[in-house]
């Protein structure tokens, strides 16, 4: 929510006679800048639907209580595997194609802080998604972004840990189970809450096209 608000303000922003002369010049550069963000959000998106099907699969398993459920239990965390290697693959992309900062006009920089402000979140999220803190050490702030009625969330628990850490150890389906589902509105929240910005992003971009055809 407090991303869509900036992005509100930035599409006001792009109005503006001042920035789109500013734009002119800065244009390209922009344009790139929100497509590595769009990016960024498409894997988001990605890798929390395949986290979403790989909970609903494990969850049928152990509801049934037929089948092998080890063999399901491997299937979840091999799909945990794929989707970490698809955040650390994003992350390299990421690495050497950050925006620079310059002094072109308040109206562009304030664009490239919104810019920095999205990375930073989404890289965040990711880290929070692979329960790693190898990009960020506030990424725990974004359990706290994703409190809700639904699922009251502390700073320092990580729902997608928790349920890696119950299949390993835990012997007990039931703890699993409750473990899941504290993971399905966590999940949910956060596919919601990226859709937003994809939408957001994606207005943004086509405010800034526009601007070439003025």
């Amino acid at each position: 929510n407090g991303l869509k608000d900036v992005y509100d303000c930035v599409d006001k922003l792009i109005q503006l006679p001042s920035t789109q002369q500013a734009l002119i010049h800065d244009q390209n550069e922009l344009l790139d800048g929100s497509l590595r963000l769009l990016d960024l959000c498409n894997t988001a998106k990605d890798v929390l639907s395949q986290m979403k099907e790989s909970v609903s699969e494990l969850q049928s398993a152990i509801q049934r209580r037929q089948g092998d459920l080890a063999a399901e239990t491997k299937r979840y965390l091999n799909s945990r595997k794929t989707v970490n290697k698809a955040i650390q693959k994003a992350f390299k992309g990421m690495e050497t194609k950050k925006s620079t900062s310059s002094n072109n006009g308040d109206a562009i920089d304030m664009l490239r802080e919104a810019e920095s402000i999205v990375l930073e979140v989404l890289e965040n999220l990711l880290c929070f998604i692979c329960q790693s803190n190898s990009k960020s050490s506030s990424w725990s702030l974004v359990s706290k972004l994703i409190a809700s009625k639904k699922t009251q969330v502390s700073a320092n628990i990580n729902e997608f840990a928790e349920v890696d850490a119950s299949l390993k150890t835990s012997k007990s389906s039931e703890e699993i189970q409750a473990h899941l589902k504290n993971l399905q509105p966590c999940i949910q929240d956060l596919e919601e809450g990226v859709e937003s910005l994809f939408r957001c992003l994606i207005k943004t971009r086509a405010s800034i096209l526009n601007v070439h055809n003025l």
